[in-house]
């Protein structure tokens, strides 16, 4: 049984996977080269925490436990002990790889590694590693807290060991598991990508405003959320790195191309929520 968690990287994603691990009774070690984003990551989830305590989903008395089993780190040896690291940094195969090459001479032999990544082929992530069977991707979705599904991802030489401890932590953390193959953007995106890149073929060709789409999916396909909100909350930067993945990873597959729409903004800093500005304005001064 995993006890103690090592996370690299306090965004949104790793953030979310740290507070559901504490909240699993999980030793969690959150690592970030940003102290600012460290502390931030760590206030975002009391705010969460307490908000969780006012509906009654949590016992106020579970606060206090659950933060102290979350620690902050700015040194990567300091993971060095965990059970299970799990990398949640940027959608790039080189850093990727190179980070992973550095875990496996950082962590005992027997340690889970475990990549966040949304759309890059495992068996590449873990091509620099002396112990290839060991690594694995764990696909979660954001919000993480409550979506109740997460792809886990076997490599070419994940052995089964590596792939029963990871079963078996993601359905202690409540999810539900699909286990699929090492392709680019695994089943979720390959799914999703159409839906995405239909809303936005409507939106620039003034067929439909972002509202009305959303509505639409929302009414009629009966979705929690649109097409154009799901990209907001996801970041338009990590949209568009996964499609630009998958892209490349297909050798330039035309149903998969990039929607130019998705470059201009991410040149022109609208990124969505993170930046306050999306499809939607998201600044509560406006």
């Amino acid at each position: 049984m995993l006890k103690h968690l090592g996370i690299i990287g306090a965004g949104t994603m790793g953030r979310g996977i740290a507070q559901l691990a504490a909240l699993s009774k999980i030793s969690v070690q959150i690592y970030d080269v940003n102290e600012t984003i460290l502390r931030r990551s760590l206030e975002l989830i009391k705010a969460d925490l307490r908000k969780m305590i006012n509906l009654g989903k949590l016992p106020a008395e579970e606060f206090t436990p659950t933060i102290e089993r979350i620690r902050t780190r700015t040194s990567l040896p300091d993971l060095g002990h965990c059970d299970c690291i799990l990398e949640s940094v940027i959608e790039d195969i080189r850093v990727k790889k190179d980070l992973f090459k550095h875990l496996d001479s950082l962590t005992s032999s027997s340690a889970v590694l475990a990549s966040t990544t949304s759309s890059l082929q495992i068996t590449s992530i873990a091509s620099l590693t002396r112990y290839p069977e060991r690594v694995i991707g764990l696909h979660f979705f954001n919000p993480v807290s409550t979506t109740a599904l997460v792809e886990i991802i076997k490599g070419y030489k994940t052995n089964a060991e590596t792939l029963n401890r990871t079963v078996e932590w993601a359905r202690l953390l409540g999810k539900d598991v699909v286990i699929v193959k090492d392709t680019p953007g695994f089943i979720v995106n390959r799914i999703s990508l159409p839906f995405f890149t239909e809303a936005l073929r409507l939106l620039s060709e003034n067929v439909a405003y972002p509202e009305q789409i959303d509505n639409i999916v929302r009414k009629i396909g009966g979705f929690p959320s649109g097409p154009l909100e799901m990209m907001d909350e996801t970041g338009i930067d990590t949209v568009l790195a996964e499609i630009e993945s998958m892209y490349n990873q297909s050798y330039g597959e035309p149903r998969l191309r990039p929607h130019p729409v998705l470059k201009q903004m991410v040149e022109s800093g609208i990124l969505g929520k993170k930046s306050a500005k999306g499809f939607y304005n998201y600044d509560e001064t406006k």
